[in-house]
């Protein structure tokens, strides 16, 4: 129960029309532990009623010991959030808290229309809640003022100094009166924050209700291993695994957020987007629609990962990976809000394991891993939700029966459950077909390096192998793609690609051999027929290049289809020159390994210019210093076409007449300098 002796008659009256039976652990310390007058720095989870929470702490300060405000003039309560939608909710939230004490609530913020604000301000209102730059522009045109402010809130501190407001946040502190409250709330307490409490707040108060060594307790973390290129599917069999009452996703641009909201409203998804490049009223409506039931995904950038309350959200899927702990936490903090419990799933391409791994860790959350749902284990949960559904357990109206008895009649049972089975289904997206290789299969990513121990030098184009490896690439098959020397094929970029095709890790891939127009790789032999059947059915996954199987199996040399422009002994040019050059180490594999094999990182040899049967140019003679002291010696000039190189003509060293004994002959001074051009001196 809730104490009322700690709580203003007018707000308490709220709480019990608002169906509040009990306080969260942060709106009680809230009334145990804060002073009534005094300033507040508040660190408490998200989703735990902060906005409530400084509600409560505002009404000592505004309401006194009156049951009701005075008539509404110059705001007496000014509330910052750091995006609108936040800002908007902090507004509705005030407003039911305040209604008893007849408070008028304003907002302004980015989006809307600045002219209907600054009428709302000339109105008057108790309570003014915005976003700092739109709050600073009223202040910077007159049409806000802060003379008769009691108490200023910073909802999200932390979230704002982020985005790079505290320019404006000092700003709007400094122009309202020194002798108000300053109230901080903020899920974390970075030193940035705490310097801004330091020089803005009088002895604030710490108040905290988070454990940090403790994970949010109503939210169940799952990390899930796909293949790069079916995460889309896994996310639409993810949110039909779990059937959702509200669910939303989290991209990390706009352009994802667009092509994953066309991808799921095809699928038969009712979906909603949100995003910076929307006008706020698109994202006002938006949140409306996920909070009356007319979408129940949201599809969503980060901007909606700051104290949006959406109720009866039950999942967040991690569409694109968090860029750190904070944006883990306040995305999974959606959900698991005031007591609900909640589940957050990151898809985590197979590749990202390891940053997976090290961003939970330092987020302090145990996930449990788990591979995304199958088609199949979708259909069981269809069918156990079919068979428990509230429906069939209801009371029947007796006109329904009445229908029901004709249906009986005419059809039959088994076939009018077959048909509400079908009806049934037909009103859910189908799941997707994800591939069965799951990471632990696959024995998850190599460590760094390990390529290069596995690919030695060797005169063998592709390495030198150790028994095992051998045995691993025995039945292994070579692929044919369709990028060599021409198009300046590069390991780097080339082997990322061939793991990305064929939903495969490097430790699948053996000897790649480049050529003058296309690549031969070799495929291990457990993966290769996955991996033909990839390519078959979805290409190469690249614009313009293709990969096709070819006839060869591990154990025997693979022949370029253009060997006879390149080396004409089925080598590649690469190879020729390798031979002719002599081995000079390689640079992130061919020719000396991976890892650089034991000559060590340095560059491919350079191919020559010239056949070893053609004669090379020789330079001609630099003439002797002791012949012509006076001439500079020749220089080398760029070499032409041919790759000849000419000598510079020389040059005189001085001009005749230019000097004289004992110093340099001035013009006017020591005689008119020579008119004449001097004669060049033989060299």
């Amino acid at each position: 129960m809730i104490d009322t002796n700690a709580v203003a008659p007018a707000l308490a009256a709220a709480l019990a029309k608002r169906g509040y039976s009990s306080l969260t652990p942060v709106q009680e310390t809230i009334l145990s532990e804060a002073p009534a007058e005094a300033d507040l720095l508040v660190s408490a989870q998200t989703g735990s009623g902060k906005t409530v929470a400084f509600g409560l702490a505002l009404a000592p300060t505004l309401l006194g010991d009156e049951n009701r405000l005075p008539q509404a003039g110059l705001p007496l309560a000014l509330a910052i959030a750091p995006t609108r939608e936040l800002a908007l909710q902090v507004k509705a939230e005030l407003t039911w808290l305040y209604e008893e004490a007849g408070a008028h609530t304003a907002s302004c913020v980015g989006g809307m229309d600045p002219r209907a604000e600054r009428r709302t301000l000339e109105r008057g209102a108790h309570i003014v809640v915005g976003t700092p730059g739109r709050l600073r522009d009223h202040i910077e045109r007159g049409a806000l003022d802060l003379s008769a402010i009691r108490a200023i809130v910073l909802d999200e501190a932390d979230e704002m100094l982020d985005l790079g407001f505290r320019e404006d946040l000092e700003f709007i502190l400094d122009a309202a009166p020194q002798d108000r409250r300053t109230l901080m709330f903020s899920a974390t307490v970075p030193k940035p924050i705490a310097d801004l409490a330091q020089r803005y707040q009088r002895n604030a108060v710490r108040l905290t209700t988070i454990n940090a060594r403790e994970q949010h307790v109503d939210i169940d973390y799952v990390a899930m291993p796909v293949v790069p290129n079916e995460r889309e599917n896994a996310i639409i069999n993810v949110l039909r695994f779990h059937e959702a009452q509200k669910a939303i996703v989290f991209c990390a641009t706009r352009e994802a957020v667009n092509r994953l909201t066309s991808r799921l409203g095809n699928r038969g998804f009712s979906v909603a987007a949100l995003s910076g490049e929307l006008s706020q009223a698109e994202r006002s409506h938006a949140l409306q629609a996920m909070r009356d039931g007319r979408a129940r995904v949201c599809v969503a950038t980060d901007v909606a990962a700051r104290g949006i309350d959406l109720p009866n959200l039950d999942l967040v899927i991690h569409a694109d990976m968090p860029t750190g702990k904070a944006a883990l936490l306040h995305r999974s903090g959606r959900t698991g809000r005031a007591g609900r419990k909640g589940t957050s799933v990151v898809i985590v391409p197979f590749s990202r394991r390891r940053t997976a791994e090290r961003l939970l860790q330092t987020a302090g959350v145990k996930a449990e891993w788990r591979e995304a749902p199958s088609a199949n284990a979708i259909r069981a949960q269809d069918k156990a939700r079919l068979l428990a559904d509230p429906v069939l357990a209801e009371a029947a109206e007796e006109e329904d029966l009445e229908i029901a008895r004709e249906l009986m009649q005419a059809h039959g049972a088994e076939r009018i459950a077959a048909a509400f089975v079908r009806l049934y289904q037909s009103r859910l997206p189908a799941p997707e077909e994800l591939t069965e290789d799951s990471f632990e299969a696959r024995g998850g990513r190599g460590e760094r390096g390990e390529r290069g121990e596995r690919f030695q030098r060797d005169d063998d184009f592709g390495g030198a192998r150790s028994q095992e490896l051998r045995n691993k690439f025995e039945d292994g098959i070579w692929f044919r793609l369709s990028l060599g020397h021409k198009h300046r094929a590069d390991p780097r970029w080339l082997l990322p690609m061939i793991c990305r095709a064929g939903h495969v890790t490097k430790k699948e891939v053996g000897a790649i051999k480049i050529g003058g127009t296309e690549t031969l790789f070799e495929i291990a032999g457990n993966h290769a027929e996955k991996y033909a059947e990839v390519i078959r059915r979805d290409g190469s996954g690249e614009r313009g290049v293709t990969i096709e199987v070819t006839d060869m199996r591990a154990g025997q040399v693979p022949a370029f289809r253009d060997s006879g422009r390149d080396g004409g002994d089925g080598r590649s040019r690469y190879e020729n020159a390798r031979e002719r050059n002599g081995d000079r180490g390689g640079r992130g594999g061919f020719g000396g390994g991976f890892g650089g094999g034991a000559g060590g990182p340095g560059k491919p040899a350079k191919r020559r210019r010239f056949d070893d049967d053609e004669p090379r140019p020789t330079h001609p003679a630099f003439t002797p210093m002791d012949e012509a002291p006076l001439a500079r010696g020749p220089k080398r000039a760029k070499s032409g076409p041919d790759g000849d190189f000419a000598p510079r003509k020389n040059k005189p060293a001085f001009k005749e007449g230019g000097f004289k004994e004992g110093g340099f002959k001035k013009p006017g001074k020591d005689g008119p300098a020579p008119k004449k051009k001097p004669k060049k001196r033989d060299a």
